[in-house]
């Protein structure tokens, strides 16, 4: 369903210079440590575990056989070991997926998501919100690097990174150090964010979302996670199908925009047709983007309608929209800028 636009809290805030404060606490937390889990991690993800150092962070997904997608992850390596951080909605799915091999050999599980918590600052000004609570260095990290800095003699996880298109930083810190975390970064001018906020803001930044956008149906390389794929590693469950689709050329559909003249009441799995009435896709999420003024959706379209600017009418309870096939994000922000 569509986002209310007229209950869009701190939305200005991320988009207009200024710097949000988003709870990611709901996220799934695994910590994966021991002296053979990279060689197990990398015989179940997409991306190469052996050229992750110590401090630095990348995205990867979990596949399956099939080359399809059971989980999108980013899989950050500190001291400790490889913290993998996933969505809500597929935190059991990687439990499970890793659980059978702590019997296999030096392998061990941690699951930290219920005594951690994640915070996440979005928008221009989060590295000056940052250099407020924790200093310059860590306000000038660079995006695949990770950084611990000690809060009140806890240690904080510190990525960076966007939900928003716009800039960004992810705090990775104990359960009882948040509150006095989250009071430090809104007296230094962060302005907390709710969810329904977040999703419109998701959706202009185009980023998928498991269980919405995809799901073990999706290939990976349909949802636009090709920087979370190595094309160039050894054998990992999935390769093969995953490999083939992307030296043959293109997958058969693909994740892409959808921007519509005004607003538009729209479903999710709404059908895509072309001018000429072929059906080729459907709707995934919608939302109606404040700062584009009109509604917006990410939808799955054929390869053949891909282009930018290629004319498409979206049916939703017997109302047919028109609206424009569009890359993505919907909305470049400070992220973009260098």
């Amino acid at each position: 369903m569509m986002t209310d636009r007229a209950n869009q809290p701190g939305y200005a805030a991320v988009r207009d210079g200024g710097a949000g404060l988003i709870d990611l606490s709901a996220r799934g937390r695994i910590l994966i440590s021991g002296s053979e889990a990279v060689m197990f991690l990398n015989g179940l993800v997409t991306n190469d575990m052996k050229t992750l150092a110590v401090n630095t962070w990348m995205p990867a997904v979990f596949p399956n056989v099939q080359g399809r997608l059971l989980a999108a992850v980013r899989i950050i390596h500190r001291d400790d070991g490889f913290l993998i951080d996933t969505e809500n909605a597929t935190r059991d799915t990687v439990v499970k997926l890793l659980e059978r091999f702590t019997l296999a050999g030096d392998f061990r599980l941690a699951d930290l998501t219920e005594n951690t918590a994640q915070l996440s600052i979005q928008g221009a000004q989060a590295s000056e919100t940052m250099a407020a609570v924790f200093g310059e260095t860590i306000a000038n990290l660079v995006r695949d690097a990770v950084a611990g800095v000690d809060w009140q003699g806890k240690q904080v996880t510190v990525i960076r990174a966007t939900h928003t298109a716009e800039d960004g930083f992810d705090l990775f810190a104990d359960m009882t150090a948040v509150e006095t975390l989250r009071d430090a970064f809104i007296k230094a001018g962060a302005q907390p964010i709710g969810d329904d906020t977040v999703e419109t803001l998701r959706i202009e930044a185009g980023i998928a979302r498991y269980g919405i956008d995809m799901d073990e149906t999706n290939v990976v390389t349909e949802t636009n996670l090709d920087d979370a794929v190595s094309f160039t590693k050894g054998c990992y469950l999935g390769q093969e199908i995953i490999a083939r689709i992307k030296y043959r050329g293109h997958v058969a559909r693909k994740l892409a925009g959808l921007i519509f003249a005004g607003e538009a009441s729209l479903e999710s799995g709404a059908k895509i047709f072309s001018v000429d009435d072929k059906e080729i896709g459907r709707v995934t999420s919608v939302a109606f983007s404040p700062r584009l003024a009109r509604t917006v959706a990410l939808a799955y379209v054929k390869y053949d309608y891909l282009a930018p600017g290629t004319s498409v009418k979206v049916d939703s309870s017997a109302t047919k929209f028109v609206a424009s096939v569009s890359g993505l994000p919907f909305v470049r922000g400070s992220w973009y800028r260098d």
